[in-house]
C-alpha cells in the first residue's frame, strides 16, 4: 500500500530548523491504520520518493496529520525548498529490530 500526495515543505524551528511535508488527515488516517504493526513511539518506518530521490525515514504524527522530514541532502539533490510544492510517495516499510 501506497501513499501519493503533493504537499508544501514547511519549516518547523527547533534547536535546528527541520523541513517537512504533512500528509492529509484523511491520508494520515489511512496510514495509521494500516500501519499499525509499524507503529512505534507514534513513528511509522516508510520509504519515501520524492521527485528522482528515494530515502527511507520515520515519519510523527503532528496535529491530526504525519510529516515527512526532507533531510538537507534530499532537497539539494531535488533543488527544493521551504515554500515549495512537491510530490510524495509514501511506502510503510518493515521495522528493523
Amino acid at each position: 500500500m501506497e501513499w501519493s500526495f503533493d504537499g508544501e515543505i514547511i519549516e518547523w524551528r527547533g534547536p535546528a530548523p527541520y523541513f517537512f511535508v504533512a500528509m492529509s488527515e484523511s491520508d494520515s488516517a489511512d496510514l495509521k491504520e494500516a500501519a499499525q504493526s509499524l507503529i512505534y513511539w507514534g513513528q511509522v518506518p516508510v520509504r519515501v520518493v520524492v521527485g528522482e530521490t528515494e530515502f527511507s525515514t520515520a515519519i510523527f504524527p503532528k496535529d491530526g496529520r504525519y510529516l515527512v522530514p526532507l533531510k538537507d541532502a534530499v532537497r539539494k539533490a531535488e533543488d527544493i525548498g521551504e515554500g515549495d510544492i512537491v510530490s510524495v510517495v509514501v511506502t510503510p516499510a518493515r521495522r528493523r529490530d
